[in-house]
């Protein structure tokens, strides 16, 4: 995100004030003109009673009304590897209207005490589309959740309980929306017992506000010309997360998400497998969003899950093959669609770009009938590499789990013949179609067969269709069958040459190719749902579930994963309220057809 330019959804600053940006919006200044960061230090970091306040916390959530220009994030990030030999930080920020990389970069370069905090966030410098995004600071044991959107709206769908507040809009006379009664009740729903907030502003409808919502207020000497601020507390004895051991069950893509976001959650994971990773033992794998015109939030889920497995696919060593995926055209409707996709606000400027016949036939290397749709941000991955980076330092056992029981406080995982693989207070069920026999209902077994070929050169991109063909780097997987309430897995010739027809109709000069040399094959069982949406959230005490994730495992499992590893260790989960009760196993639409 780093080098990416800036877009129209940032809002530009002034910078024709000597000494600091201003808000053309809202006519006022970002921070103080005499010292922004003694400011951000004085108000908001000592404010709220940091360090001393995280001082024996394995876990800590600090909350920001106004992210602006990441000041005082850096300021905090500086601070907590100051003080801190371990624990997590969790920060969740709101911003209405977020500024550039490059302004940001402008306005942090005036503290070079703070710079490697500020560049930590400039390289990671988060979209500046409207939903919840998700940035990890590995280096810093943090990790930024940024809402880009109404204040009251963040609020309501964040889940996470604040230790601290920083409450930053602009002042509360040019920006009351920033102080509404609806954003003062979502601050109180959202604080922990003991949770501290600081604020610049002593107006009375703050005070009052807060006062009235059961928190502690005090004045306070103010920073600069400010003669005075605010400092607040709710009553009450901070919350404690006490860990234990956590066991997932699958080898495939949702069990490596799970155990890479236990692990960035503090927790120390074991996996169960068995020797087949299923749906993900193909040579490449495609990382497309699942297209919604009609259900804003389901396209919005999405469209964050695909942003999530974009940044830590890129991380992987040797994980992508390819980026962007072309949708192509294949029914009389999807013109009209793609047309409504591309418009949607849930993608970046240039996520979503509609292509002609001729600029699709350019991308793909072959004449093609119609046009289609640039999916810029999804991906063509290699499972392997994808694999093997999630279960980096992570522990495992080998074998397949046949049965759960229940044992005191725990969860006793046992093969078939009844030995135990594993004790522990936590099972995730991510074992794909084998959930099925593990307890998981409404799940429903969707056989794929695909073939892949070596080719001297492959498509630069994916394609897809309804069926689809990706490049492996070496060559070229297409396919696949799609059979429902079928679990056999051998292999069929007659799969291959419906593989080879599909691919035929539609780039005929690659299905020559691949006609002419070996073709190799798998087949595996994917696990879907009713209604075509993943599962991912406790089921039962202690019990879990990733599933469901038919054939956007890929897409879904990183974004889900952290979800439920936050469930599970008590840390502020990246999915709005709203994205969560869509993957919760009670929906209503998960026993419709």
């Amino acid at each position: 995100m780093a080098d990416e330019p800036d877009n129209s959804l940032n809002w530009p600053l002034d910078w024709s004030e000597t000494g600091g940006p201003r808000s053309p919006r809202f006519g006022d200044v970002y921070y103080s003109l005499e010292d922004g960061l003694a400011e951000s230090r004085t108000v908001f970091l000592a404010g709220c009673g940091l360090p001393d306040a995280w001082s024996d916390r394995k876990r800590f959530t600090v909350a920001e009304l106004g992210f602006g220009t990441g000041l005082n994030i850096a300021a905090l990030l500086h601070l907590w590897r100051q003080s801190r030999a371990g624990g997590r930080l969790h920060i969740f920020s709101i911003e209405g209207f977020p500024v550039s990389r490059l302004d940001a970069a402008r306005a942090l370069s005036a503290w070079p005490e703070i710079a490697e905090a500020a560049q930590a966030l400039l390289d990671r410098w988060p979209p500046a589309t409207p939903g919840f995004h998700r940035i990890d600071l590995p280096d810093w044991n943090a990790t930024l959740d940024l809402a880009v959107g109404d204040a009251a709206w963040a609020l309501d769908q964040w889940s996470g309980a604040a230790d601290a507040w920083f409450l930053d809009g602009f002042s509360p006379a040019l920006n009351p929306g920033m102080w509404s009664d609806a954003v003062l009740d979502g601050m109180a729903a959202r604080s922990a017992p003991g949770a501290r907030v600081a604020t610049f502003t002593v107006a009375g409808t703050v005070r009052r506000g807060l006062a009235e919502r059961g928190f502690q207020v005090d004045k306070r000497p103010g920073h600069g010309r400010k003669r005075e601020r605010l400092e607040a507390v709710l009553p009450g004895e901070p919350p404690r997360h006490d860990g234990g051991r956590v066991a997932v069950i699958g080898a495939g893509i949702a069990g490596a998400s799970l155990a890479r976001a236990l692990r960035a959650q503090g927790a120390d994971p074991v996996v169960i497998a068995d020797d087949t990773a299923m749906a993900s033992g193909f040579p490449a794998a495609l990382a497309t969003p699942r297209l919604d015109v009609g259900d804003e939030d389901l396209a919005r889920l999405f469209a964050q899950a695909l942003e999530r497995a974009g940044q830590l696919y890129g991380e992987a060593p040797d994980a992508i093959v390819a980026r962007g995926v072309l949708r192509l055209e294949h029914g009389p409707r999807d013109s009209g669609r793609f047309d409504k996709v591309a418009g949607q606000a849930v993608w970046a400027p240039g996520a979503m770009t509609r292509v002609s016949a001729a600029e699709a036939s350019g991308a793909l290397g072959e004449t093609v009938t119609g046009g289609g749709l640039m999916m810029q941000g999804a991906l063509t991955v290699r499972p392997a590499a994808v694999l093997d980076a999630g279960w980096q330092a992570c522990g495992g056992v080998a074998g397949r789990a046949a049965r759960l029981e229940r044992r005191g406080a725990a969860w006793r995982v046992l093969d078939d013949a009844g030995d135990e693989l594993a004790e522990a207070e936590t099972v995730v069920l991510a074992a794909g179609w084998g959930a099925a026999a593990l307890g998981m209902a409404g799940l429903q077994a969707v056989r794929g067969q695909a073939g892949w070929a070596d080719l001297d050169a492959g498509p630069a991109v994916g394609a897809a269709w309804g069926g689809y063909a990706a490049p492996t780097g070496e060559g070229v997987l297409f396919g696949a069958t799609h059979d429902r309430d079928d679990t056999d897995e051998a292999l069929r010739d007659a799969d291959d040459l419906r593989n080879l027809e599909a691919l035929k109709a539609v780039l005929p000069d690659l299905a020559v190719r691949v006609a002419s040399v070996q073709v190799h094959r798998h087949a595996a069982i994917r696990a879907a749902t009713r209604d075509r949406l993943p599962v991912a959230a406790g089921w039962r005490r202690g019990l879990f579930i990733l599933g469901g994730l038919g054939s956007r495992g890929f897409t879904a499992a990183p974004l889900l994963a952290d979800h439920v590893a936050s469930l599970i260790t008590g840390a502020p989960s990246p999915l709005p309220r709203a994205a969560a009760r869509r993957v919760a196993p009670d929906r209503e639409s998960l026993g419709k057809r």
